[in-house]
Order: C-alpha cells, then sequence, then structure tokens
C-alpha cells in the first residue's frame, strides 16, 4: 500500500464455514495465488488469538482451515467480541469491508453477498453486507447475492441506501453461481477499464 501497488483484499468466512478441510484450504490458496498471478496483492483477512490479521501466510491459512466452524464467523458487529475473548475467527463480507477500509484496501474480491432474506417483510432478515455496502468506501468485486435470497428486494433496499451496482460485461445481475438471477442490473460496464473509471469516480 505505501509503495502505492494494487491490493487485493478477501475474507476468511470461506476458510472457516464455506467448505470442509482440506478443500477449504485449497480454495482459499486458489484466490490469494489467483490474485498475485494478476498483479495485485492478496490479503486474506481473519483473526487469530484475538489478532487481527490482514494478509494471511499459507501457514495461517492452513491453521483457520483445520480450525473451521470453531472460529467464530465475524460480522462488523462480532469484531469487539471476538478480539476481546482472544478468540480465532473469521471474517464476513461486512466484517472483511470494514477491516480493509481500516487498514486502507479499497477493493475486495468474494463470492456471495448477504441480502435480503425471503420473507423480510415479517422477519426483517436482512444481511449486514449490505448495510456495510452503504457506508465503507471500498469496491466490492462478486458474484451477487446468494441464489436463495430475495434478489429484487435485495437490489431494491441496495437502491434505497444508494449503492451502485454494476455488472461487467452483461445487462443482468448474477446471483452467486449463476451469471443470470433473471433481474437486471442497475448499471452496466463493458469491461474492466470501464468499472475502473467508475470506481475511481
Amino acid at each position: 500500500l505505501d509503495a502505492g501497488k494494487p491490493v487485493v483484499a478477501l475474507e476468511s468466512t470461506v476458510i472457516t464455514h464455506g467448505m470442509d478441510y482440506p478443500m477449504n484450504k485449497d480454495c482459499a490458496m486458489d484466490m490469494i495465488n489467483l490474485v498475485e498471478e494478476n498483479g495485485a496483492t492478496p490479503a486474506a483477512i481473519a483473526i487469530i488469538g484475538g489478532k487481527i490479521k490482514i494478509g494471511l501466510s499459507e501457514e495461517e491459512v492452513e491453521y483457520l482451515a483445520k480450525v473451521g466452524r470453531k472460529a467464530r464467523k465475524c460480522s462488523r458487529r462480532d469484531l469487539a467480541y471476538c478480539l476481546s475473548k482472544k478468540m480465532d475467527g473469521s471474517t464476513t463480507v461486512a466484517g472483511t469491508m470494514y477491516l480493509a477500509n481500516l487498514a486502507g484496501i479499497k477493493i475486495f474480491a468474494t463470492g456471495g453477498l448477504g441480502g435480503v432474506h425471503r420473507g423480510a417483510e415479517e422477519t426483517f432478515d436482512i444481511s449486514a453486507d449490505l448495510t456495510e455496502l452503504s457506508k465503507t468506501p471500498v469496491c466490492v468485486v462478486s458474484a451477487g447475492v446468494k441464489a436463495i435470497l430475495d434478489i429484487p428486494k435485495t437490489l431494491e433496499y441496495l437502491e434505497t441506501m444508494g449503492v451502485p451496482v454494476t455488472a461487467i460485461g452483461q445487462d443482468n445481475f448474477p446471483n452467486f453461481y449463476t451469471s443470470n438471477s433473471g433481474q437486471k442490473a442497475p448499471f452496466r460496464a463493458n469491461d474492466h477499464k470501464e468499472c475502473a473509471a467508475m470506481i475511481e469516480a
């Protein structure tokens, strides 16, 4: 960061809660290697023994992969608790964004985002990821929100919160594991250069 070189934040919940060992470690290392292969410095973010780690070593990834679900899944609200108890914790999208911003990292790549859950008009179950997107100046590059969520309500909520949602190279908003959720994205960038220009603006 001091040298002005690109740094990409990565979350760690995929390591502890996304898959079982050793697939979780392999997936995390694939993400880290992919960032490096594209000329940026990867900064996977987690909490180990009550210490925030921004940029995990392979040994730390291995450790978290073996700890698995014993680590606390940390959104923004969980961070102080996890730190004060000197626990191990993995970061969600919201937790990663918050910590990345504190470290001065402006770009974060992840898989699926949280969103508005089906039936939220009765349960008020809305992911903290959406609120974090509205107040933390970090660009999140993702594969959309998880397909099990209410995608039209999620897009409506993001509009209400003033979050610009942009699809790259297509008009449709993706839903984590497919490129087309059936919903149109509010904005379109034809390529990564156009997307970078939006981020800069």
